[in-house]
Parts: C-alpha cells; structure tokens; sequence
C-alpha cells in the first residue's frame, strides 16, 4: 500500500503555469471593443477566467444580439501573439516546484493544444509535461464538467480519487471537485482566494510551497452525501459547452 498522499499531480496551464491570464484579459478587452462589445477587464476576469473559451463567444453574440462571422477572431491572433512573445513568463516559483516534485504529473487546460505547447516552449516548462499534455478539445465538455480530468486520469492509469489537481479558477476547482479529486487552489495571481476555497480544496498563494503540500496535506475531504468517491467523479455540474473558439 503507498503511504503517499497522491499518484498525479494535474496541472491546469494558464495562471498557473504559464502566467499569460493578465496579458490575456488586457487583449480580451481590447478585441472585446475592437468587436464594439465592451467589456471592462474585471468584467472579463469575473465572467470569462478560466472559462472554456466557446463562453466569451456566446456572452459576445448576446450581446451584440446575432452571430459572429466565420472566422472573426483570425484578425486578433496576432494581437495576443505579439503580447505573449513580448511578455509572457513562467508563473513566479512554478519551475522551482516542478524540480521538486517527485510525483508524476501532466497537464490537462481547457486550452488547445497548439497554444498550450507554445506557452510551455516559450516558458521553459515544456520538457516537464512533454506527452502528457490534455485539452479540453480532447473530450466532449470542458471545466467545469469533469471529462476532462477524468480523461487525463483514465489515461495516465490513476484512480480519480488518488489525482491532485492545481487550478486558479472557480472552474478548475469546481471540475476537481465534480471529478472527485482534490485540489490545490492557486490565488496568487487574478483570482481571489474566496473564489476557490470550499470543499476539498486547500487555497494558497505561493507555488514554492506547493512540493511541501502535494506531500503532507491538510485533512481535507469530500462531504459524505450517500455516494461515493467515484459517483461523484462521473456526475457533470454543467451544460455542455459552446463550441470553443480557435486560441490565439
């Protein structure tokens, strides 16, 4: 029997990894108005982080009352590139941690994979996930159902109950909790910590210190409600997403 606490650490991309989320909400809302559908960044960052990507679509098209073209975004993708290559980094501490932890680990985002192996390249972090990388676009709905972390799981050989996950939205938690995983709620970056906290969660805001959770965490546990571990992992808390739309 192991005596350690996890088998997989999960990790979600995007404010947690890589630290593109302020770059992104800042070209959010310059294309969001761009598009003459406004939408101020604490706005963008309470209705869109870590949202899959197909709801920014529909909060627009409402807006706006119609559809958008085919091919709308094409215009904009150089808008976030150029930003990214300007400016995107590591998340502060995450590479430090990625060398101290001893489990294995892979990476499931609702990004596509395509954005998601650019970030890890330009970042440095590539090499720690090489072949265990999973997108929301390999599974039928993204976070905050669970498909996508029971997916990245399921094909990794770990029962749902022995994965961490580390995530810093409301949706990655929500789809760690849905999936019957424990998380690991990172508020050091956009998303304030009452965001995350809540059941089998533990919120922090350093990732230097993330090694020495994964290895002695605090007793968190699901609250029993008649079923178990492994029925709440195949329960969904969403509708099915929108379909997204292609990453800048």
């Amino acid at each position: 029997m192991t005596h350690e606490p996890f088998d997989l650490v999960i990790f979600d991309c995007d404010g947690v990894l890589v630290d593109s989320e302020r770059i992104a909400v800042r070209v959010d809302a310059r294309m969001l108005a761009d598009l003459g559908c406004p939408f101020t960044e604490e706005e963008i960052v309470e209705r869109f982080l870590g949202a899959a990507e197909g709801e920014l679509v529909r909060a627009v098209e409402e807006r706006l009352g119609r559809k958008l073209e085919p091919g709308w975004w094409k215009p904009y993708q150089r808008w976030y590139q150029e930003a990214y290559d300007a400016e995107l980094t590591a998340v502060d501490g995450v590479a430090e941690a990625l060398k101290e932890i001893t489990l294995p680990v892979c990476l499931a985002s609702n990004g596509g994979h395509e954005k998601i192996a650019r970030n890890l390249r330009t970042t440095g972090l590539h090499d720690h996930f090489e072949g265990r990388v999973f997108s929301a676009r390999d599974v039928a709905r993204a976070k905050p159902a669970p498909d996508l972390f029971l997916h990245a799981a399921r094909t990794m050989g770990v029962e749902p109950s022995r994965c961490a996950v580390v995530e810093d939205s409301r949706y990655g938690v929500r789809a760690a909790r849905a999936a019957g995983m424990r998380s690991f709620g990172y508020c050091g970056g956009l998303t304030p910590a009452e965001w995350l906290e809540g059941e089998g969660t533990v919120v922090f805001d350093d990732m230097r210190s993330l090694p020495e959770l994964l290895l002695d965490p605090p007793d968190f546990r699901f609250r029993s409600n008649g079923s178990s571990a492994n029925d709440a992992a195949h329960r969904a808390t969403s509708k099915p997403s929108a379909a997204a739309i292609p990453c800048p």
